[in-house]
């Protein structure tokens, strides 16, 4: 098995980044192409908690090592199973996903928390961090040193798509951050013409 971690500080609100993640397989994440749809499976709010539980499953063009495709076998789309519950008490956002695409060769569980950063926040300033943890195995018999090729090659795919997603969820908080301060001096606007 090999493990992916990353911490990382967003210079946007918790609000902000708990908004833009809806938003972070649009048109203005040039990150996301490779994404070809997003459905939502279910989507409920527990009474008790206001916990919202959504499941998605987001369809992807296949993005694995040529080699590993012409070894394996496989289509040109792959298949992630994901949860998601956001807590706007606790302010708390976690997402774990799973492949379903290869899910008896290679297993790659991640799960993604994102909270505000109440050390390095300060009023009018907030911040947001993101914990970005993931294990990835291959479960395929056999040699051993295929085994962890299969891992190494995945987990170095892994943090390069992660890395591309933080820029796409970056570009998206700027451009949402841009739309909405430009909405509200619109609104200014038209209240001052009235």
């Amino acid at each position: 098995m090999k493990v992916y971690s990353y911490n990382c500080t967003f210079e946007y609100s918790w609000e902000e980044v708990s908004t833009a993640n809806w938003r972070k397989y649009c048109p203005w994440n040039q990150s996301s192409g490779h994404v070809i749809s997003v459905d939502t499976l279910s989507r409920s709010v527990d009474p008790s908690t206001g916990i919202l539980r959504t499941e998605r499953l987001i369809t992807c063009a296949q993005t694995a090592p040529a080699w590993v495709v012409a070894l394996l076998g496989g289509s040109t789309t792959s298949h992630v199973y994901e949860t998601s519950y956001v807590s706007p008490i606790t302010k708390n956002v976690t997402m774990c996903s799973t492949n379903l695409t290869w899910s008896k060769i290679l297993s790659v569980r991640e799960t993604v928390v994102y909270t505000p950063d109440t050390n390095s926040s300060t009023p009018g300033h907030e911040r947001t961090q993101l914990k970005q943890h993931a294990e990835i195995t291959a479960l395929c018999g056999g040699i051993k040193k295929v085994k962890a090729k299969i891992e190494e090659a995945s987990l170095e795919r892994f943090g390069q798509n992660a890395q591309r997603g933080r820029e796409g969820l970056e570009a998206v908080l700027e451009m949402s951050r841009r739309a909405f301060r430009e909405e509200k001096l619109q609104q200014r606007t038209l209240g001052m013409a009235s």
